[in-house]
This record gives C-alpha cells, structure tokens and sequence, in this order.
C-alpha cells in the first residue's frame, strides 16, 4: 500500500508506462503550445527510460528498490504513477554550484573529487562554515549528507563520521552530496515562532508568477479605444458637422480652410494608426469611424461622394449624434470625461511592475511576513518615479499572489483565504512538521540542517509500491541514522510546544477548516510522523488506492478500528453503518494475541480484510470472488467506514477539540454533502462526486454522534431546512439518507441490503458496483 497514494495505475505491467510515453508523444508533436511540447518531450524521455528499464530488468516496479543498484535511501526520479525511471534524483550533469565548488577548491569537476576534497581539512572548514552561517539550500535531501558529516566530526562523532562517508562513498561518482551554497540562510528551526510560521509561495515564486504575467489584450484595447480612437472619432464628427445644415452634413460647401484641416486630420491619423495598433475598428470601412475617415479621404482628393457613400456618411453621423450628443455638449463631454478617466487609470501590469521592484529588496527564498508594505496604494514617492497616479491601488490579482506569499501560522493562511483546501494544507504542514520535527535536536545549527533535510525529502515522490509495503521514511536516510542520537526530549517543556501540541493543533485545524473533507494522504503522512514523535501509538491510516488494492489490510487499521469502537460504541454513528464494535474489539485482541499472518512477507489483519469484503458484499450484493476496481472500493470504504478515516484517532487518542463545537461541524459537513450532491446533476460522470458526497456524509454523521442527545436530535430536525436551500434535485435525492439517518435516530434499523420502508430510506455509501441510486 502507497503511505502517499497518488494516482496509481491498474498494474505494474509495462501497457501503462506505453499508454503514458504515447500521451507524451502526441502532445509534443502536436500542441500548439512550444513550452507544453517541450515539457511534453521530456516526459516522453523519462517513460522511455522506464519502458528500457523494465524490459533489461533495470527496473522491478512496485518495489521500495525499484532501481537495480541503487538502496532505498537514494531519492529516484519518479514519473506520474509512481514509476521509476532509473535515475537518481540526486544523479545528472553536474550542477553549476557544483563546478564552481571544483574551481575554487582546485579539484577535478568530478563528483567524486569533491566528495573527497569535503573528507579534507580545507573540505570540512568550507562545511562548518557553512553549517555556521547557514547559507545552504537542500533540494533533494542528498545535499544534506556531507553537512551532516561535518557537524559529527566537528562535535567529536568521529566514528559516526566515518561510517556514514563509508556508506555514502559507492555512490560519491553518481550522487550529489554537495550542499549547494545560498545568499541568505536556511530558516532558523529553533523556536516555536519558527516552527509556527510557513508559507505556500516563497518571494521568489511571486516574483516568477508576477513576471510571467503579460498585459491583457482585451484591457489594454479597450484602453487605447477610449483614450485614442473615441476622442479621434469626434474630432472628425466635429469636422464634418462643420458643413452641416439641420444636422445634414454636405449640405454647405467646404472651403479651403475646412479641407486643409481635414488634410491635417488625415495626416494625424496615418502617425495615430502606426502607434496604437491594438484596436482595429477604425480601419473597417463598415464601422463609423472608418465611414467618416474614407469620405473624408475621398473629399480631400477632390473625388465627390457618390449617392451611396454620402448617405452611409450622413447616417454614421446622425447615429453618433443619436448616441451620445453633439460633441461638446454636457452629456456628450460627461461621457467623454468618465472614459478618459477610466482609460487613465493604470493597467493591472504596470502596478505588477511597480510590486515587482518591491518585492526585488526582500529576501528571495523565504515568505513575507507582513504583506500589508508590499500590495500598499502607490505612494507620491513611487508616482514621480513610474508615472503611475499616486494613490492608486494594487488590484486583488496581483494581491492574491503577494499573499499567497504571506509568512504566518497555518490558522492565520486558513482565516484569510491563503489555504483553500485541505490539499493545499498538505502541502504546507512539511514546513511546520520540518520545524517541530527539528527542535528535538540539542544543537541550533544541526537543528536548521536536519528542518532543511526535511523539507527537501517531502519533495520525494512517492513510489508505487505493492504487498503492502510503505514509503521511505526520513529516519532511514543514513545521515539522519547517524545523528539520531542528538535528538532529546526538553524537560518541563510545555506540551503544546512539542509534536503532541502540533499534532493537536493541525487535527483541529484540518477538521474545523474543511468539515467534509476527507484527509488527503500528504497531510496523514505528516500527522503520522508527528504521532511518532509523540510515541502516542495511535495509527494513521491512508486512502487506499483502488485500482491497486491488493484484498488486505496492514494490521494498523484494526486497531483503529478498534479506537473509533471505543469512542462510538452504542452511538448513532456505530448503529447507523451497522457496525459491532464488540466483536471488532474482540478481534483486535484475538489478533494482537497470536502472530499477525503474513502475506507476501508483509504483516496483515486478515481478520479486518474478511470483516471489511463482508460488509462491501452484504452492501453491494456482490458475489464472493468478483475483482473490479468498484469492487475494491466498495471494500475499502468500509476500512474507512469502521475506522473513520482517522476521526477517532484524533479525537479520543490526540485530544482535538474542534471549535465552535460537533454540533457546527455536523450542518458544516451537511452543507458539503448538499453542495456536492448539486453537482451530480446533469453530471455524465457522477461517480466520483457521489462518493465524495458519501464521505462527507460520513463525517456529518460522525460529528452528530459526538453531540449531546438533545443537540443531535436539534441538528437532525434541521437538515431539511439546509437542503431547502440548495436547488430542488439535491432534496430529492438526498431524501431517502435524510429518511436513513431519522429512521435510526428514533430507534430504527436498515434491513440487511442497507434500506427501509420499501427503499424510501436508504445507508448512503459512495461505491456501489451497480448504478448507484443516487444517480
């Protein structure tokens, strides 16, 4: 099983990796973007070395060594799926740090050269020096290996030195070892301050995002019509009308002043249309303003209008007059006003220009503390500099980016709108799980080195990984093996400022923020390394992938079925999904009691696996035997469905206390089940949203069973009144899981297929391996 479960294929078998290198092919011959066909071109490379690998036996996808040669330490280069290519993450050319490293060090360009060089006197000050000033960078944990053997043989670990460069030197040839040296220091992992503080974009990726961002060519035409075109067109109206009598323009004969102004209209023209080129109306002989240019070309060379040229003319002039009056007169010049002002205002790419050069001073590789300077109104200072109207505010695009930037606690990026989902969250708690993780370490500065070493390894793919095998954890690199020594708990320090407290505190966040929600499988990874900081022994159980399921479980997950019985037994939640968490408890000890069974070398609950297919047939009606990927996911959402997917382990073993209360979660969660169920209208592929509905449900009624008696009957009696206030399909059917849930609140039960009252209440689950009746 994948700890990261990303989006896994059917088999290990090379069909997949063929079908992907074919995607790869046709998009980077045939997109018509050149960036997208060179992105395209080099995963085309990378699946070739996959489908090269497989077939010379380079490569035995599927297991945590997928490359020949290569230990489970070395970070692999991983394509979409999970497969490895062959190469090394850490592997390649080398790196232009690392050939400026060799010129001033006076070695070989060689990789192994500079691996030597760093066993040196002069090599291991260049470390120190680096490890005391902290002017690194890590992106891949790799580069974090000879620091790490510089600060033991700086703090007397001689041995300890000396056998991790003994395990690093077979690979000193292919690997990069070498930190890569940096303008500024690596954050600091001392305080909690520290470890509070994290950020989705660095200063640089809102730099790189602003940068990218080209003027917008609808804006910017509709800008040169108003403050160009519009004020040409009624100079040439005015013109015109100049012959006019009772508003018919030719009805006076032009003299030779009216024409030698209009030669010089022509002329301004001809220099306006070769420096605003953005609009193209005006050159249309069919739209007013080209009517009235022609006819005025025609007159000043002498050639009089035809009957059909002076009546298109003398109409393009009486509609403009019709539209927006006489020029000159008040609402025709009020007009004209308000779209010089609006044309004058300054375009959302000059402002991102004037937040570039702002951001230009701070530093680059970090967040912004205080986004409030960066995305201020332009100050007169700046006005005079850019030209820009003092006063003048940063528009909410470019702000978005900036504040994506914002460096502040989670709950703070959460509150203002920085973290959208729980998937966004994911990728940031690696930041805070760095920092926590990291203050265990006695020293300061291997304390930054060992958050730095952190976050490069949560750049690690995952790998696709079968027989229920796990992920690479950090404690296996060998240079965190070789310092887990230093690690200490503090005495008397206070409990929220450890993994228990940071654990504590992203439960509550994850399910307060984003009720409904499942917990992707990034954000269970980094709960699980925190809980094993804490040594709580409470597991945290992933998202199987169904495709890849292979009918078993690892014994983890009984025994948080187990905790969830001991927190819901007797409660709507275990009487609405028919679950005996009796017997569960007693299998659990019956297990614990006797050698696990192991199933291809890996330790499983075949208990758990038989109670979960059991259940998922008794649901479906499925025949014992059958093998689909619905099938799969009927199974593991039972394993979800008795362990709640980590609930209950948050709450009765670590402690989360959700704020405002079960009771606000519960209509919180509902509303994300109705929102959801909206979507299955008119959907041709509703599956995934039904399922994503039924999860949400689930946690609706975990939260409702948490509630006092009286409180869960109030909630329950008010859900119908949250569904009226989404579109009338979602009422209808949601009906028969709302008719569920009060039939078992008042005492009732589902028959054996997961229905009552004839099929007007319905247990709502998210697979089926028919149609579901949601659909």
């Amino acid at each position: 099983m994948n700890d990261n479960a990303d989006q896994q294929p059917l088999t290990a078998a090379p069909s997949y990796a063929a079908a992907q290198l074919a995607k790869a092919f046709t998009t980077a011959l045939t997109h018509e973007d050149a960036d997208t066909r060179r992105r395209a071109e080099v995963r085309g490379q990378r699946w070739r070395a996959v489908l090269a690998g497989m077939a010379a036996g380079r490569l035995t996808v599927g297991s945590r060594t997928p490359v020949a040669g290569l230990p489970a330490w070395v970070t692999p280069e991983v394509v979409r799926g999970g497969f490895a290519t062959g190469a090394a993450g850490a592997g390649g050319p080398l790196q232009p740090y690392e050939t400026e490293a060799a010129r001033s060090f006076g070695v070989p360009a060689e990789r192994r050269a500079l691996f030597a060089h760093c066993l040196t006197e002069g090599g291991l000050a260049w470390l120190w020096a680096l490890l005391d000033s902290g002017h690194y960078e890590t992106g891949v944990p790799e580069e974090a290996a000879l620091l790490t053997m510089a600060w033991l043989v700086r703090h007397g670990e001689t041995d300890a030195a000396l056998d991790l460069a003994a395990e690093l030197e077979p690979f000193a040839d292919r690997l990069r070892f070498l930190p890569r040296p940096a303008d500024g220091p690596a954050p600091k992992a001392g305080t909690a301050d520290a470890a509070a503080a994290v950020h989705r974009l660095t200063v640089s990726d809102a730099v790189g995002t602003l940068a990218r961002r080209r003027p917008n060519a609808a804006i910017e035409t509709q800008r040169e019509a108003l403050a160009v075109w519009q004020p040409f067109g009624d100079e040439l109206l005015a013109h015109w009308l100049r012959t006019a009598r009772d508003g018919r323009v030719l009805e006076l004969t032009p003299d030779a002043h009216w024409l030698a102004h209009a030669a010089a209209l022509l002329e301004r023209y001809r220099l306006l249309a070769t420096e605003h080129t953005r609009c193209t109306k005006h050159r249309s002989p069919k739209q007013n303003l080209g009517i009235l240019r022609g006819a005025l070309e025609e007159t000043v060379a002498g050639r009089p209008l035809d009957a059909r040229r002076l009546g298109l003319l003398r109409h393009a002039v009486e509609s403009m007059v019709r539209r927006r009056g006489l020029p000159g007169s008040a609402p025709h010049t009020a007009l004209r006003r308000n779209q010089a002002e609006q044309a004058a205002l300054p375009s959302h790419h000059a402002l991102a220009q004037l937040v570039l050069g702002r951001l230009a001073g701070l530093p680059q590789e970090t967040g912004i503390p205080d986004v409030a300077p960066v995305v201020a109104a332009v100050t007169p200072e700046e006005s005079q500099e850019t030209g820009l109207p003092a006063g003048a505010a940063v528009p909410p695009a470019v702000r978005q980016v900036v504040e994506a930037a914002l460096s502040a606690p989670l709950g703070t990026l959460v509150e203002r709108g920085v973290v959208p989902s729980a998937e966004v969250l994911a990728e940031l708690v690696p930041q805070l799980v760095a920092a926590t993780t990291a203050q265990a370490y006695r020293d300061e500065s291997l304390r930054t080195l060992m958050a730095a070493n952190y976050r490069a390894f949560r750049g690690r793919r995952s790998l696709l990984l079968l027989n229920l095998e796990h992920q690479v954890r950090v404690e296996e690199l060998p240079w965190v093996r070789a310092v887990s020594g230093q690690r200490a708990a503090v005495p008397g320090k206070p409990d929220g400022e450890g993994a228990l407290g940071v654990l504590r505190q992203l439960g509550e966040l994850a399910v307060q923020a984003f009720p409904g929600t499942i917990l992707p499988n990034p954000l269970v990874r980094e709960l699980g390394v925190l809980e094993r900081q804490a040594d709580l022994g409470a597991p945290f159980v992933e998202e199987l992938a169904a495709d890849i399921f292979m009918d078993t479980f690892s014994p983890k997950f009984l025994k948080a079925a187990r905790i969830a019985g001991e927190l819901l037994r007797g409660t709507l939640y275990e009487r609405y999904y028919g679950i005996d968490y009796a017997a569960i408890r007693n299998l659990a000890i019956t297990e614990t009691g006797v050698a696990l069974s192991h199933s291809r070398g890996a330790r499983t609950s075949p208990g758990f696996a038989r109670l979960c297919a059991e259940r998922a047939r008794a649901a479906s009606g499925a025949g014992a035997g059958s093998w689909s990927v619905a099938a799969n996911g009927t199974v593991i959402e039972q394993a979800q469905i008795l362990t709640t997917h980590n609930l209950a382990t948050l709450v009765h073993r670590v402690g989360i206390a959700p704020q405002p209360g079960w009771a606000d979660l519960a209509r919180r969660s509902f509303d994300t089940v109705c929102r959801l169920t909206a979507r299955v209208h008119h959907n041709p592929r509703p599956l995934a949203t039904i399922k994503d509905a039924a999860y949400a449900w689930r946690q609706t009624l975990f939260h409702l069973s948490l509630c006092p008696p009286d409180e869960q009957l109030r909630v329950i009696a008010g859900l119908d009144e949250q569904t009226a206030r989404h579109p009338a399909h979602v009422t209808t059917r949601l009906a028969p899981a709302l008719a569920g849930l009060v039939l078992v609140a008042e005492g009732g039960s589902f028959g054996a297929d997961g229905t009552a009252d004839g099929g007007r209440a319905r247990r709502l689950t998210g697979w089926s391996t028919d149609g579901h009746w949601m659909r």
